[in-house]
């Protein structure tokens, strides 16, 4: 299959570059299937996995909190605000403060909590989806 150079990087650091074989996203409007060719795009990106495709089959799981995905002609780029891989989130921390989130939803709030309650909401759902994927993949590492 043909392969094109993936970059993901954040705020603070570069956390993948190299060839790939096809990288799928969370976007604002869907989740996105890159392959080689695709037309060019930027796309806002929603908090959630990035699954990278490698030239030799392997798979490998992230996470993003959000960012944006631009695909040019040579070159596909996840600007992320933070990104780790998969294997690094902590599980019952996502779920803690998935919980946490829920309890301040319930609670009467001003409407700047309740903004930021269901932004947490949807950060610790969003690492659970990625955690369940590279369950599904076939193990933590």
């Amino acid at each position: 299959m043909a392969t094109f150079q993936c970059d993901i990087v954040s705020a603070e650091k570069e956390i993948f570059s190299g060839s790939v074989e096809q990288l799928i996203a969370a976007g604002v409007a869907g989740d996105l299937g890159i392959l080689r060719g695709h037309a060019p795009l930027l796309t806002e990106l929603k908090p959630g996995p990035v699954r990278v495709i490698q030239e030799n089959g392997e798979e490998e799981l992230y996470y993003v909190t959000g960012g944006f995905l631009e695909v040019q002609p040579d070159v596909v780029s996840v600007l992320a605000d933070t990104a780790t891989r998969a294997s690094d989130l902590d599980e019952a921390e996502a779920e803690q403060a998935r919980q946490h989130a829920l309890a301040s939803l319930n609670e009467k709030q001003t409407e700047l909590d309740y903004a930021r309650a269901s932004a947490e909401l949807a950060e610790a759902t969003a690492q659970l989806r990625t955690l369940q994927q590279l369950r599904r993949k076939g193990g933590r590492g």
